[in-house]
């Protein structure tokens, strides 16, 4: 009987484990981002992502070779000339020739080796003449872009983790080949066409990195960087920021989908149309309700991360149910914190939402869970509040 039931025991704990097994998606090679088991870089679609694949396997031919001499000599010679096999120790006290062999051939070796990868980091750093400059700004936690310069100039938006992504980050149960990379709104670029990208950061420092592209250029607040591609295959690929940037650093990926030059015209077209449509006017009025409403989609989409979806926030994170800078009589104590940020860029500044979006978002919180002022809060008051120094 005792042997029946720790059988019975065994195979309850074992079952859930086999079950889970059996009905888990398996993982594939994500084309254009990392494989299953990889051990390489990732297959390279720029010139620049070739020449940095080229010169880490021809370094690391050179590094082999000189590996394999050097201990070869060395274990030849403890082998060979052993006490045991009765080899006598010779007499002897320098030599100028192997003095200046091991002086000049690694000079030599080294030197080549430098060559190399210099030309291929000069190369990286020629950003002259492209045909798409784009500027990337970290967030915490995503990515903020800007088509500075030839088609596509003036569009801009945030590029944020697909909350289904996190949703199952959050629930434990990774599924998918894209897992933590998808993203709302993927960079659109077009084929064959050198496309500068100009990093900087709003908060802390981060890192735009596409190893297909061979591309990774850090953003620091208060700077400037740049760096180019030029991708040669349709198709996506994929990064992430490769600064630890605080605790949500996992979850801001890069998703950049290359298209052909026709496709890339009819998606500028289509991007600029979507803007215009959602342009709001900053002296219009709005209902309390609609700007709820709102700021409930703004609330979402870029403050439920930190402050959770009920508004308790978690650890560091400050509560906004029942905040006192939420609650506050004077409106625009917290839309400056939104403008501004706070505790040392802890709350990071939010300059990046339009009038409208702060508008609605401040409405929103200050009527939600607990928090029932009934303050509704204008676009206008935001646009005021943004020349205030």
């Amino acid at each position: 009987m005792l042997c029946k039931n720790v059988t019975r025991t065994a195979l309850a704990l074992v079952a859930p484990l086999l079950v889970g097994a059996a009905i888990a998606a398996p993982v594939n090679d994500l084309p254009g981002g990392p494989g299953v088991n990889q051990m390489d870089l990732q297959a390279p679609v720029t010139r620049i992502a070739t020449d940095i694949q080229n010169l880490h396997y021809g370094l690391m031919i050179v590094c082999l070779v000189i590996f394999v001499l050097v201990f070869g000599v060395m274990f030849y010679s403890i082998l060979k000339h052993r006490k045991s096999l009765g080899a006598k120790p010779a007499n002897f006290h320098e030599s100028v020739g192997v003095e200046i062999a091991w002086t000049i051939v690694p000079f030599i070796i080294v030197t080549v080796m430098g060559f190399a990868a210099t030309k291929t980091v000069v190369a990286e750093k020629d950003t002259s003449n492209a045909d798409l400059t784009i500027k990337a700004t970290g967030y915490q936690w995503k990515w903020g872009y800007d088509y500075l310069k030839g088609e596509g100039e003036g569009i801009s938006f945030l590029a944020t983790l697909d909350t289904a992504q996190r949703e199952m980050s959050d629930a434990g149960a990774p599924q998918g080949d894209n897992y933590l990379l998808k993203v709302d709104n993927p960079v659109v670029v077009p084929v064959n066409k050198k496309v500068r990208v100009i990093t900087t950061a709003n908060d802390v420092i981060h890192a735009w990195m596409v190893p297909a592209f061979g591309v990774k250029q850090d953003a620091i607040p208060g700077f400037v960087r740049d760096t180019w591609f030029k991708a040669e295959k349709v198709g996506d690929y994929y990064g992430q920021c490769a600064e630890l940037c605080g605790k949500e650093h996992a979850y801001m990926p890069i998703h950049v989908r290359v298209v052909s030059t026709e496709d890339y015209s009819k998606w500028v077209d289509g991007k600029k149309k979507e803007i215009a449509a959602k342009a709001d006017d900053p002296g219009k009025v709005w209902e309390q309700a609609a700007l709820i409403a709102r700021g409930e989609k703004v609330y979402t989409a870029n403050c439920a991360v930190c402050h959770k979806p009920d508004g308790k926030g978690a650890g560091p994170i400050k509560p906004l149910d029942g905040s006192p800078k939420v609650l506050d009589a004077d409106k625009t104590v917290q839309v400056h914190v939104l403008l501004n940020g706070q505790n040392n860029g802890a709350m990071p500044s939010w300059k990046q939402l339009s009038d409208t979006e702060i508008a609605a978002v401040v409405t929103y919180t200050k009527n939600s869970w607990s928090n029932k002022t009934g303050q509704t809060v204008q676009p206008a008051e935001v646009v005021a509040a943004r020349k205030q120094p």
